[in-house]
C-alpha cells in the first residue's frame, strides 16, 4: 500500500468529465450480480476480487474512475492499482450516488 493520498472525485464530476469526452476509463469493481443491476454506459467491468488477474486490460497511463456501490471496494482498488503504478481516481459515493444514465444487463 502507498502513502499517497488516493484522489476522489464526486460521482457529478464523474458524469461532466465523461459528458465532455475526456479520454478516462471508468472502472467498475462491482459483483458481476451488481453491475447487471445498473451501471455506468462507458464503465469497463472487472469485479475486486479478479482484479489482480486482469489488472492488464487497464491502461496504467490513462487516468482510470473507479466505482463501486459506495465507494469501499473502489477504494480498495484504487489503493491496489496505486501501488502497481495505474493512475486512479475513486469516485466518492460510487453508484449510490450516481444520477446520470445507467445500463442494465451484461
Amino acid at each position: 500500500m502507498s502513502n499517497a493520498a488516493i484522489k476522489e472525485q464526486f460521482p457529478s464530476d464523474v458524469h461532466e468529465r465523461l459528458q465532455n469526452r475526456e479520454d478516462i476509463v471508468v472502472l467498475d469493481v462491482r459483483e458481476p450480480d451488481e453491475w447487471e443491476e445498473g451501471h455506468i454506459p462507458q464503465a469497463k467491468h472487472i469485479p475486486l476480487g479478479v482484479l489482480p488477474e486482469r489488472m492488464d486490460e487497464l491502461d496504467p497511463d490513462k487516468e482510470t474512475i473507479v466505482v463501486c456501490r459506495s465507494g469501499g471496494r473502489s477504494g480498495k482498488a484504487c489503493e491496489f492499482l496505486a501501488s502497481k503504478g495505474y493512475r486512479v481516481v475513486n469516485m466518492t459515493g460510487g453508484m449510490s450516488k450516481w444520477f446520470g444514465e445507467v445500463e442494465t444487463g451484461k
